[in-house]
């Protein structure tokens, strides 16, 4: 049952979580256990359980689920974004793809436009926490498989789900081609006794059936079966307030119903995504930080990222693709370059069942027999490459709800001559017409970089617990910490890291007989 009353914050918590995403609920599942009294404060609300939930129509064309916020580029041009405010956060609608990042991806790396800075944690530090990650998400996956796969403590726990008749084909013949395809690590409960219905919809979709493994049936549901931790729902965070030190946080500003409330605490962990972490950051600011909260560096908004995205629909003229979950396979032969192209790179997955009306949100025009007879027989992929960190890419507030976002992508050209690449390796795949969509900032579900993670302060908002620099009970726990985006989906990183930090909070600050406690100097807010 999910509290949402008043009442769960007349009684001051001892931590205040913003966002029920991935980052905030493996940060209180970690603190479940502690005794603590934990409040979760979400601004969306639950998602209702309706036949809309797989009506392309109404997902796509009415955007029924998406945010009536505004955002405006640096034309001027005003767009509702594809943000999504929901208990579970957007993993309601994530692809279930669930990726570690490469060793490699923790380090330096020079790109054709940029460079990726390394990060303050490495993937050794990471790896207990990716396989703790996999366990709660039910990861299905095939240790080994990918020819790039890091090294492993452990491994997968679930066998991955199999290829249906037409990927399996599609996989045989890249193998032929010298590739390496491999099954994709799906956090899916699928199989006998299962609950994933093969229903068709799931990709961009919410699940009706609790098979998908998302924050909130995989995290946020098992730690709300402890007492001590509530959930309070339709809860707008405004901004947090600080001390007249302007170095301890002393209260979160929330709108909700109408009213401005204030809930006080001594330990808050900011997770409400990469761009609205930021804002609320900057909104915060006052006299002893005008430039916003955790900002002293001048990073906070800044260096955007949101991966270059493309899709490629494979057409067979003669086949109808029947398949019910695609989202099977992938390929990391190029995540290190295409030959003779060591800046072309990145990763090729599945996407999820193109529908018509999902090609007539992207292209109005089209007519409806078309869209349908173009999905009917397309096989769809995703090309994924790493977007290089700008100080210059940032978002900033725009009135009490919008954003203004100037987007400065990095190493575009690189990631056209990848998809260039794999438009010809369709082509010799079988695929006599291959046709291309990219997804650009308008769709930032791969947000990240915008309240970055480093050992230097004047450099970096966050240490490599995701602790704020500048105020010592604040921590930033979403994909905003990442110094760089790699090129595969964050889900899995940012609840690795945050089941690291979370348990660092549980060890540093829960780890006394009294563990509802927090150091009387802390809950003094003494500077």
């Amino acid at each position: 049952m999910f509290a949402s009353t008043q009442g769960d914050f007349q009684t001051k918590p001892d931590v205040v979580i913003i966002g029920s995403g991935v980052g905030g609920s493996s940060v209180a599942l970690k603190l479940a256990a502690t005794g603590a009294k934990i409040l979760i404060v979400e601004r969306g609300e639950k998602l209702p359980n309706e036949p809309e939930n797989a009506d392309a129509e109404a997902v796509f064309v009415q955007n029924r689920y998406r945010t009536t916020d505004l955002y405006r580029d640096e034309t001027g041009r005003t767009y509702r974004p594809g943000q999504y405010y929901y208990v579970g956060g957007h993993t309601k609608f994530y692809g279930t793809a669930m990726f570690r990042f490469r060793e490699r991806d923790f380090s330096q790396v020079a790109h054709e436009d940029g460079v990726s800075p390394s990060w303050p944690v490495s993937y050794a530090d990471l790896e207990p926490f990716y396989t703790e990650a996999e366990r709660l998400f039910g990861v299905r996956g095939k240790a080994g498989d990918d020819p790039t796969e890091p090294p492993r403590s452990a491994p997968y726990i679930h066998q991955p789900v199999p290829h249906e008749p037409v990927i399996g084909r599609v996989a045989a013949g890249f193998g032929r081609l010298g590739l390496h395809p491999f099954h994709m690590p799906s956090a899916i409960d699928y199989g006998p006794g299962g609950l994933c219905r093969r229903c068709g919809t799931c990709d961009a979709f919410v699940c009706r059936f609790d098979a998908k493994g998302d924050a909130e049936t995989r995290l946020l549901r098992p730690a709300l079966q402890h007492p001590n931790v509530s959930l309070l729902t339709g809860a707008r965070v405004r901004r947090l307030i600080a001390d007249d030190h302007g170095k301890h946080i002393v209260a979160a500003e929330i709108e909700r119903a109408g009213e401005v409330l204030k809930i006080e605490a001594p330990l808050f962990v900011l997770s409400a995504g990469a761009i609205n972490s930021a804002l609320i950051l900057l909104r915060s600011a006052d006299a002893k930080n005008p430039n916003g909260l955790a900002n002293s560096s001048g990073v906070v908004g800044r260096y955007l990222m949101n991966h270059h995205l493309s899709g490629l629909m494979g057409l067979l003229p003669f086949t109808v693709n029947d398949t019910r979950f695609p989202k099977t396979m992938s390929l990391n032969d190029f995540y290190d370059g295409t030959p003779g192209d060591v800046a072309a790179r990145g990763n090729v997955q599945m996407l999820g069942n193109i529908q018509g009306p999902m090609i007539r949100a992207a292209y109005p025009w089209m007519p409806r027999p078309l869209a349908s007879l173009l999905a009917r027989h397309s096989v769809d992929f995703l090309v994924m490459s790493e977007d290089t960190p700008k100080y210059d890419s940032r978002v900033k507030p725009l009135g009490e709800n919008g954003a203004e976002v100037a987007y400065r992508p990095g190493d575009r050209e690189a990631h056209e001559r990848f998809v260039r690449h794999m438009r010809s390796l369709l082509r010799k795949n079988g695929f006599p017409v291959v046709l291309g969509h990219s997804f650009g900032i308008e769709g930032p579900s791969h947000q990240c970089g915008t309240v970055r993670m480093g050992d230097d302060p004047k450099h970096a908002a966050l240490n490599s617990f995701c602790g704020a620099h500048d105020h010592p009970n604040l921590y930033v726990v979403d994909a905003g910490f990442f110094p760089s985006s790699a090129a595969l989906n964050p889900a899995l990183t940012v609840a690795a890291q945050a089941l690291r930090v979370g348990e660092h909070i549980r060890e540093s600050r829960f780890s006394s007989p009294r563990a509802t406690q927090i150091s009387s100097k802390e809950s003094n807010h003494a500077p």
